[in-house]
């Protein structure tokens, strides 16, 4: 099943963007694309692909040569299964979002279609799509009265975290039981109810040091909490400790305060050393 479509950008980003500048004069500092062979400066029709096979050998690649290249889904998306959504698992995303609009009047009603009958079932469909000359994998939904495609990364692109996980540590049923409290304690139904936690605050901030400077004035003193220096605790400490900070955010009473437990001392080696001792705070 294919249904023609455009992509269009999901979201846009906010962040500040600065260019750099000479410190002596102010002068911007530009980059230009130059031949490394005879040093001219290029413009974009001078400029062609090529693959780097070693340091010193190029493949040139023209577009007569990709021009034959299998590209089915240029001009449509390619409906290829229908999947759960939350079997799919999160690490395979991250490869763009977009809204796909109908391309044309040929396109509107299987577009609408495919909308509704995904509405009324849990499931999204596996698509395929073309992005800037490859072809791409994505999910499609509904949103609103619209399709969106989250791009997938290809299977090959994702890394194996077995090199990544620590080694097997002992975790007590209670810590588990800490640790769950703790999460029951800071569910949320939706994003929307974090509330000024989604605020991007350093941004703010940034914008009001770039806007006191254009208008030659201090900027404003924007607050900051600062991340308190905690004694060493251990993990059943934290966790009591965060579960009545969190209660407390949330005007809950009865939590009382986290009881902090004294860590175990580390057995002293038999072994005669020349190194210097260190003395460490006990919690309190």
């Amino acid at each position: 099943m294919t249904v023609p479509i455009t992509l269009e950008n999901a979201v846009e980003s906010h962040d500040v963007h600065f260019r750099q500048v000479h410190l002596e004069d102010g002068g911007r500092v530009r980059y230009q694309k130059r031949c490394e062979i005879d040093g001219e400066v290029l413009t974009e029709d001078e400029i062609g692909k090529a693959y780097e096979v070693t340091k010193d050998q190029l493949i040139p690649i023209t577009d007569d040569d990709l021009s034959g290249m299998p590209l089915p889904t240029a001009r449509a998306v390619e409906v290829v299964a229908f999947i759960d959504a939350d079997s799919v698992d999160p690490v395979t995303y991250g490869a763009g979002d977009y809204y796909a609009r109908p391309k044309g009047e040929v396109a509107n009603k299987p577009y609408t279609l495919l909308r509704q009958a995904l509405t009324r079932t849990d499931k999204v469909a596996v698509v395929k799509y073309a992005l800037r000359g490859r072809e791409r994998l994505g999910l499609l939904r509904p949103v609103g009265d619209a399709l969106s495609i989250q791009g997938l990364h290809w299977g090959d692109e994702i890394r194996s975290p077995d090199e990544l996980a620590p080694p097997d540590v002992d975790v007590s049923e209670q810590e588990i039981e800490g640790a769950l409290a703790l999460m029951d304690t800071m569910a949320v139904e939706h994003l929307d109810d974090l509330g000024d936690i989604l605020t991007d605050h350093y941004t703010e901030a940034l914008v009001e040091v770039i806007s006191a400077k254009a208008e030659h004035r201090e900027p404003a003193t924007v607050a900051g909490e600062e991340a308190p220096s905690a004694p060493v605790v251990d993990l059943m400490a934290a966790l009591e400790a965060s579960v009545a900070k969190a209660k407390e955010a949330r005007g809950e009473t009865g939590g009382g305060e986290a009881t902090v437990h004294e860590m175990p001392k580390k057995k002293t080696a038999t072994k005669k050393t020349t190194a210097k001792k260190t003395t460490r705070k006990r919690a309190s």
